[in-house]
């Protein structure tokens, strides 16, 4: 999707896209970062910051359970710590219309992109301190927002001390580090983690200021993109099946997670 600076334009992209879902017979609809607000200046992000409980997010509650479907929701203005930041917040929502998770972004986005914008993310968010899974009817879910897709470290936390299945990272990636990272570094998430990724993006331009690269995707644990959007910068949905029977065979058969175990005896010995 294309987000822009009105919640209410936002709201009923994101509706139809959950019709959408819910017409393809999906248990679950992935959304970006931002999916309900990207202004043209971080000051609108203040400005229209919500706690959870608040009017904003008691739509997207209400349509997943009008619709009885799981809903992602990639990255949401949480009110933050002070008047002057925000939280940049993952949430889950249940077929129920219940917020079961909620990940505050911990990697904040402070670069000075050659050919592109200076985002200084921290300027107006405050970063979380939390790793965050869930159990959702499509397995169990690993929560990251965007920029953290650069720490594998975080990865393979979420994969091997808190059992991740699916890690999710929902993004609003500018248009030059898309198109020299996003792919790789998504298919690299999911090889070395043996975990689906699912990578709902903002595509095309949002204001004057601002474009990103889109390309959602769905890869399975081996690293092929199993669905996509046929036009990278379309609004739309990529359908896929999730086989957690096929992550359970294949980490029987090249089971990594305890040869990573044995390395990191091995590291650790050395050290000392």
């Amino acid at each position: 999707m294309t987000s822009v600076g009105h919640l209410e334009t936002n709201y009923s992209v994101c509706r139809d896209l959950a019709l959408q879902a819910a017409n393809a017979n999906c248990r679950m609809l992935f959304l970006p970062e931002c999916f309900s607000l990207l202004g043209d200046h971080h000051s609108v992000s203040i400005e229209k910051a919500e706690s959870l409980d608040g009017p904003a997010m008691a739509r997207y509650t209400a349509l997943a359970k009008e619709l009885g479907i799981w809903l992602s929701l990639g990255g949401f203005q949480e009110t933050g710590p002070d008047k002057d930041h925000i939280y940049n917040t993952h949430v889950i929502v249940s077929d129920k219309g219940e917020i079961v998770a909620k990940y505050r972004k911990i990697h904040l986005f402070n670069v000075d992109i050659p050919g592109g914008p200076m985002l200084l993310e921290s300027r107006f968010t405050a970063a979380g301190e939390e790793l965050v899974t869930c159990d959702a009817p499509v397995g169990r879910l690993g929560l990251t927002v965007c920029y953290d897709l650069r720490f594998p470290e975080l990865y393979q936390k979420l994969r091997f001390e808190h059992g991740a299945d699916i890690l999710l990272i929902p993004s609003a990636f500018t248009k030059p580090t898309g198109e020299a990272h996003w792919e790789v570094l998504l298919r690299a998430r999911a090889v070395e983690c043996q975990c689906y990724v699912i990578a709902a993006a903002q595509a095309g331009k949002h204001n004057d200021k601002r474009e990103s690269y889109g390309h959602s995707m769905i890869i399975d644990p081996w690293g092929a993109i199993v669905a996509k959007l046929e036009d990278p910068l379309a609004t739309g949905i990529a359908v896929a099946d999730v086989d957690l029977g096929y992550v359970n065979r294949l980490r029987a058969t090249m089971p990594i997670e305890g040869h990573r175990e044995m390395g990191l005896k091995a590291l650790s010995g050395m050290r000392q």
